[in-house]
């Protein structure tokens, strides 16, 4: 317990393996460093709720247990699992309600909170830790929270959590408390005698308080209400202006200073002889603490599966609003109009429907970049949660993330080609309708590749969105439509242009049978377009797998 910026969460994640130890002093579990393999042992609960708005409260639970549990369970072991774990928390009301979120009505932040424990006791952890499970929650929902934690520690679980203002119900709960100022120990012991403790050092409350109210306005140095000791009563007799504030009590700093030298000198040497002195620990535990192999939970294909029918469940929504599709249909009513029955043969028809067929090429070009920006900046706190608690395989996760979205890529295109291929007159020839859609949807990926890529890349959406803007117009303007003649020094930037190679295509598709030029630009064979999409489909997607790989690196996840 302390004050913000204390140290309450640092101390926690250096103890859940969260981040980098110190240069100085160790962390040891059975006295045995940290390893990979005990993040199956540990389970760690974040401060923040990072869950999947539009997944039920069965579904994140039993997707949790079929990624986290061993290899060893069956699937349907795995299920009921989540399902003793929905009903040990007072889940099962809401089982099948969405989690929600900002624009999305789901559970109620305690419901919310307890899902949260949920994700993390279903592997049934030897240490729980969790970052002030009951911020934000009432005082009746906190306590619940509180009790469910203590009935996991009373079932042989070490239980450490930071709390944030708790009530003195809630504070009787706890066994042992650590009280943090400024990063320093003002007090480490039972919960029960730290009131004794600071009535010791002349520190006593002048009024009925709730202990943890008392704890915190020490901790901040606030003796508003409290006692003060003899030995700054002294110094603010002194009358020296650095020691005392306005109302005749000693300053912050220097009731700090005073805490942490009495606690140095009272109680820190004999706690330090206490959890120095050596334990028995036996042979076994410590062997099933030393073993650095990594133990994951599913094959990799598995988890590939399970990622990639939880990305479908999660996005459908998204992708199937009616704001999307009004979106998609509208554009191509209005193309439809535009163009409509421009089909023929003379080559002002052909000039006019290369604009419509330009259009395309840019449409499906810029449409699917600034949607896949937002993929990985959107879920990197996911992803780094999950990731902590080797959930998955980060090749996993990143094939299932690219390509569970491509069924769902193609339903609105093939809709936005069925309304413009026949209001407009375009050839009509099954293989070539068959053509068109397959060129848009090749034009889709590599454009989504990009937006990953970026995306991935500089992980700020700001930076990501400005980047793509300027690239996205680079290319629609190297496109071929409004520059026929490229300068030589900078005509690279055509064969970079996925506009230009779907361009290209869609002219052959409609117009190779009539004319090898058309609109000043030759219609080939269409190879080398249909290569050049083909590595800027799998190039940009490297490109956003290796950005991911050195982002987890710099994390520490």
């Amino acid at each position: 317990m302390g004050p913000s910026g204390s140290g309450k969460t640092t101390l926690l994640s250096l103890l859940g393996g969260r981040v980098k130890e110190p240069t100085g002093g160790s962390i040891t579990y059975n006295e045995q460093p940290y390893s990979k393999h005990l993040k199956s042992r540990i389970g760690f609960v974040t401060q923040d709720d990072i869950l999947f708005p539009h997944l039920t409260v069965r579904e994140t639970l039993t997707y949790a247990a079929r990624l986290r549990l061993p290899k060893k369970l069956t699937k349907e072991e795995k299920q009921k699992r989540a399902i003793d774990v929905i009903y040990e928390l007072g889940l099962e009301r809401c089982q099948d309600t969405m989690i929600g979120g900002s624009f999305v009505r789901g559970v109620s932040g305690g419901e919310r909170k307890r899902v949260c424990i949920g994700n993390e006791i279903i592997i049934n952890p030897s240490l729980l830790f969790l970052d002030e499970p009951t911020s934000g929650l009432d005082s009746t929902t906190a306590l619940r929270t509180v009790e469910i934690l203590h009935d996991i520690a009373e079932a042989g679980k070490t239980v450490i959590t930071t709390i944030h203002q708790p009530s003195s119900r809630l504070f009787h709960k706890f066994d042992k408390l650590i009280l943090l100022g400024k990063g320093s120990l003002l007090y480490f012991g039972k919960a029960s005698e730290a009131m004794d403790y600071f009535s010791t050092i002349g520190c006593t409350p002048l009024i009925p308080m709730n202990p943890a109210e008392f704890l915190l306005d020490l901790a901040n140095g606030n003796l508003n209400d409290v006692s003060v000791p003899s030995e700054l009563e002294d110094k603010v007799q002194i009358g020296n202006s650095d020691t005392e504030t306005r109302n005749g009590k000693p300053s912050p700093a220097i009731v700090h200073e005073y805490l942490v030298e009495a606690y140095e000198t009272r109680v820190a040497e004999s706690e330090k002889k206490k959890l120095m002195a050596p334990m028995m620990i036996d042979e076994e535990l410590k062997s099933k603490v030393v073993t650095s192999k990594r133990e994951w939970g599913a094959s990799w294909w598995t988890q590939y599966s399970i990622l990639f029918w939880r990305g479908l469940k999660e996005r459908r929504h998204d992708y199937f609003s009616w704001l999307r599709i009004t979106q998609v249909v509208a554009t191509a009513v209005i193309l439809g109009m535009l163009w409509w029955q421009s089909g023929g043969g003379s080559p002002k028809h052909m000039q006019e429907q290369a604009g419509l067929l330009f259009f395309i090429a840019v449409f499906w070009g810029f449409f699917p970049v600034f949607t896949a920006i937002f993929t990985f900046p959107q879920e990197r706190a996911m992803l780094d949660k999950e990731r902590s608690a080797d959930m998955y395989r980060l090749s996993a996760y990143f094939l299932a993330r690219t390509t569970s979205d491509i069924p769902l890529d193609l339903i609105l295109p093939v809709l936005f080609i069925l309304v413009v291929y026949f209001m407009a007159g375009l050839k009509h020839d099954v293989c070539a309708f068959f053509l068109t859609v397959l060129t848009t949807f090749l034009c889709i990926v590599a454009a989504q590749g990009l937006g990953l890529a970026i995306g991935a890349t500089l992980m700020d959406l700001k930076k990501a969105t400005t980047l793509a803007s300027v690239t996205v117009m680079t290319f629609m303007l190297a496109g071929g439509y409004f520059v026929k003649e490229v300068p030589v020094f900078i005509s690279w930037l055509r064969y970079l242009s996925y506009n230009y190679q779907t361009y290209k295509l869609l002219l052959k598709v409609q117009y190779k049978e009539k004319n090898d030029w058309v609109d000043g630009i030759k219609v080939g064979n269409g190879v080398r377009e249909v290569s050049t999409l083909l590595a800027m489909v799998f190039g940009y997607r490297l490109l956003a797998y290796i950005s991911l790989r050195r982002m987890k690196l710099h994390s520490g996840a």
